[in-house]
């Protein structure tokens, strides 16, 4: 009987010490197949670019490939309900942006909800818009611009990635705190619309530092001011909102990463602490502040929270200025 009983608890001991190595041996062997990031917008804009960046250095860190793959329209809506609907196994992952937050108040009808559908992984970094316009607007500052806009109401516009995005909030955030009316013209993407702005289509758009400085430096457009607290460190010359008209006025946007809820969690870790370890470099903190962008590097729970203030943020914003899709 004694006997039998060592033979139990033997093997009882041998289960209990093959799950205990089941797990960390789970998270190491993740990923063993290609990983593909959901960009749900256009190619060229800052998310694509910097989801090809993190793609190319998570594959080398990780030892397998990391696929990006651009789901473009709705204001995100589309790629997002795409990854939403991927098996939540760490294979599927999203580039998400403050365009997501936003969307949680401005679309609630739609087919996911953040925080229900998807779990927070990591954030990648964040920029300062920058508010242009085509040379043939005669405002050569955002205070003759903010006149001219107010004289001649309706008769100005302004170019947005789409609905929801931060360069539809940036100009709808002006509009409420300046008192304007310019009208909204959105595109499928960031691309579209700053192509049409070089092209004199219409006439102003606010864009990252980090896409638009170069067009700025070569003349192709007007830098009128900055979206942040300070001003840039890639347009030093440029003011800010703020000072230079509409006090109290910062926008932003930033990048982070999430997966379908029910991701394990140790692959979320080994995700976390992977991008962390990449963004967290100074020589990249260095890279990034030249083109206009800053990283950002938290663990997953205080990404949930940043998640869920900056979602609390923007509905305030949007309830509070009345705004709406076009």
């Amino acid at each position: 009987m004694q006997r039998k009983q060592f033979i139990r608890s033997a093997l009882a001991l041998v289960g209990l010490a093959a799950v205990m190595a089941q797990a960390p041996a789970s998270a190491q062997a993740y990923p063993n197949r290609p990983v593909k990031i959901v960009v749900p917008f256009a190619t060229g804009g800052p998310a694509d670019v910097y989801a090809r960046f993190i793609a190319q250095r998570l594959s080398d860190s990780l030892g397998q490939s990391f696929v990006v793959e651009n789901r473009p329209g709705g204001g995100s809506v589309i790629g997002t309900d795409l990854a939403a609907k991927a098996p939540a196994d760490g294979y599927t992952l999203l580039m998400m942006s403050n365009t997501h937050t936003v969307n949680e108040t401005l679309i609630p009808n739609k087919p996911f909800q953040l925080m229900r559908d998807f779990v927070g992984v990591a954030p990648i970094n964040y920029s300062d818009l920058v508010l242009v316009a085509h040379p043939s607007v005669s405002a050569n500052s955002l205070r003759e611009l903010l006149a001219q806009a107010k004289a001649n109401p309706g008769k100005m516009n302004y170019a947005s990635s789409g609905p929801g995005t931060p360069y539809h909030m940036a100009g709808e955030l002006l509009k409420s705190m300046a008192g304007i009316d310019v009208v909204h013209v959105p595109y499928k993407g960031s691309s579209g619309a700053r192509t049409d702005v070089i092209g004199g289509q219409v006439q102003l758009m606010f864009d990252a530092v980090t896409t638009m400085t170069e067009q700025v430096k070569a003349g192709k457009v007007k830098a009128l001011a900055t979206s942040g607290r300070a001003r840039s460190d890639v347009l030093p010359e440029v003011p800010t909102l703020s000072e230079a008209g509409v006090p109290g006025y910062e926008s932003t946007i930033w990048l982070g990463i999430m997966a379908p809820r029910g991701t394990p969690q140790e692959v979320v870790n080994r995700l976390n602490d992977a991008i962390s370890k990449i963004v967290g470099t100074p020589e990249l903190k260095q890279q990034w502040s030249r083109q206009g962008a800053v990283p950002m590097v938290m663990n997953q729970a205080a990404f949930t929270k940043y998640l869920n203030d900056d979602i609390a943020k923007w509905a305030g914003v949007i309830r509070t200025a009345n705004i709406k899709l076009d």
